[in-house]
Formats: C-alpha cells, structure tokens, sequence
C-alpha cells in the first residue's frame, strides 16, 4: 500500500509541477495568448466559416431522411387526421362529416369486438414472448461453445414471423390435416381444426407471436453482459440461492431493459396485421375471433371504400396504444432500477 501511495504522490507532484506552469496554455502568459486568438477577427472568423460548412454538409446526409420524414410520415398522419372528419370514399372528393365518424365508432359493436380481440392478444402474447425470451437469454449467458451461431440461429424466427410465407405456413401447420393433428393421429388424438374453430383461432394466432422471440431476447442477453459479475459472487458468498441471485441481483440490474423491451414488443403487438389477414384469409374469422382492429380498419377503409371512418379509428387505435405506453411509463417508477 506504501508504493501505490508513493505512485499516487508522485503523479500528483508531476501534474502540478513546474513543467505543467512552463507551457504556453497555462498562466497568465498562455491565458493571455488564448484570449488574443480568441480576440482575432480573421480566425474567429475562418472557424465560423468551418462550422458553417459542416453543419451544410450535415443536412445534405440528412435530407433524404428529413424527406422521408415529412412525406412518408407526418404527410399521412395528418391527412389521416383531416379524414377522420370527412366522408371520403376514395371516389369522390371528401366531404366534411364532423364527428360523425367518431360518433359511428362508439355504436359500432364490431369495432370494440375487435378492439377486445386485439387486447387479448396484447395481453397474453407479450408476456409469453418476453418470458421465453428471457429464459433463452439466461440459457445462452452461461458461456456457450458456438455462442455466435445460437444468437443468429434463435434470432431468425423474429426476421421471419411476421412474413406472409410464414404465415401461410402456420396456417396449414394448423391447419385440420396440418402437422400438429398430424402429430397427435400418432397417439389415437383426432385435433380439431385449430385455425377454423372459433376458440382456439386467436390461440395460434398468439403462439406465432410468441415464436417470435429472437428480437427481445438479443436485446436480453446484451443487457445479462452489462450486469457485474462481482455482483454475483457477493450474493454466493452470503449463501443465496440461484432463484435468489435472480431475484435479488438479475431482475433488479435487468429491469431498465425488461421496461423496453415490454414498451416496444406491445406497440409491435399492437400494430400487428399480417399474420391475423393470412391466417384468417383477410376475413378476421372464424366469428371474428381473429379480427384485430388493424384488420378491421383495412377491411373498413380499402373493402368497403369508408376511408373517413377508417381513419377515425385509426386514429382510436393510436390513442390507445399511447394510453398503454404512458402507463407502462408510469408504472416504470415502481419496478425499474437504474444505476443512479
């Protein structure tokens, strides 16, 4: 401890010895001389120029982006917004309707059976995800001979599950002679139709869903790297358990990033569309079991030409999808633990 103090003392005595006061950027002299560049005109003036050139050259990268920006996105958000006041039928130029549409929204009871669909879907679809996501993570965390190659392998399913081929393959994987009735004739178990019967249509709508955990659980594993081991060893040597360790250390330490990944994964449940129109056949059926309200917006606005409406509860949705995120925000202050 002597010698590190001696290193310590001796670092300190060469920063603040006579060879730091000797250079120009210090004392009076070198104060001096900075304020006299400072003073020039001439070279206040070519850094002004520089900075000016830099920031141009910055909006010339950036103005692809700012195009898509305004054309792609804020464009149709607020044109959306001034359909949800009109009766537009893509024919004929809209005409103001007021709150007619909004009006139609709170009597239309097939649009709140969708909304309950899709809330079902939020609910038991996203916790599912996470926890499989999750358990993954933990599994991959433990120093994997070929880690690289099972991130990669476990993270297709989340760049495939929300393709269209994908879902037509689970429609005949679910089908009434797809592969899991297939499966269960070898154990004398005649399956039903698992896509066409009316209880259990959502349920494979949501395991698609589920399968698609390769996003969140990437995400996982970078944050399981981030956490201390020190952290760990501490726990073991006061005789915690591993359920312990996990409860008292890695939920804890991993919460900011459970908090975003649940965020994020319940905008994407949200806004999911594909996999209930190929599953269904675009109709939300069987008894609009599978009708989400994305569906029904789409079946609204481009099958029966009613884009106002449409848009009126596209818009719905998106109030809600925000009352949802700002109370995930809210209830953040008494799960999640940062650092600081």
């Amino acid at each position: 401890m002597s010698g590190i103090g001696e290193l310590r003392g001796l670092a300190r005595s060469r920063r603040s010895g006579p060879g730091k006061t000797a250079g120009p950027s210090s004392g009076p002299a070198g104060r001096t001389g900075n304020a006299g560049n400072a003073g020039n005109p001439r070279k206040a003036g070519k850094a002004g120029k520089a900075g000016n050139k830099d920031n141009r050259v910055a909006y010339v990268f950036l103005f692809p982006w700012l195009l898509g920006i305004v054309f792609i996105t804020i464009g149709p958000v607020l044109a959306s917004l001034y359909l949800s006041f009109t009766d537009y039928n893509l024919l004929q130029p809209p005409g103001f309707a007021g709150l007619e549409n909004y009006t139609r929204m709170w009597e239309d009871s097939r649009f709140w059976a969708s909304l309950k669909v899709t809330l079902l879907y939020v609910v038991f679809s996203v916790p599912l995800q996470l926890a499989l996501a999750l358990g993954l993570a933990l599994l991959l965390d433990r120093g994997l001979r070929g880690l690289s190659f099972y991130r990669s392998v476990l993270y297709l399913p989340s760049l495939l599950g929300g393709s269209v081929a994908v879902a037509i393959l689970w429609r005949q994987v679910f089908g009434s002679e797809g592969l899991v009735n297939q499966f269960l004739g070898l154990f004398g178990i005649e399956g039903p139709g698992w896509i066409s019967n009316p209880s259990t249509a959502l349920g494979t709508i949501v395991l698609l869903h589920i399968w698609t955990f390769g996003s969140p659980m990437v995400i996982f594993l970078a944050g399981l790297r981030q956490i201390p081991r020190m952290y760990y060893e501490a726990a073991e040597v006061d005789g915690a358990s591993v359920p312990r360790r996990f409860r008292s250390v890695t939920l804890p330490l991993l919460s900011p990033i459970i908090f975003f990944n649940l965020v994020l994964q319940t905008i994407f449940a949200f806004q999911s569309f594909t996999q209930a129109f190929i599953v269904s056949g675009g109709t939300g059926g069987p008894s609009d079991s599978t009708l989400f309200t994305t569906l029904y917006i789409y079946k609204t606005g481009f099958g029966q030409f009613q884009m106002g409406y449409a848009s009126a509860m596209a818009w719905a949705l998106l109030i809600i999808v925000a009352a949802f995120t700002a109370v995930n925000f809210w209830a953040s202050k008494f799960w999640v633990f940062y650092d600081d």
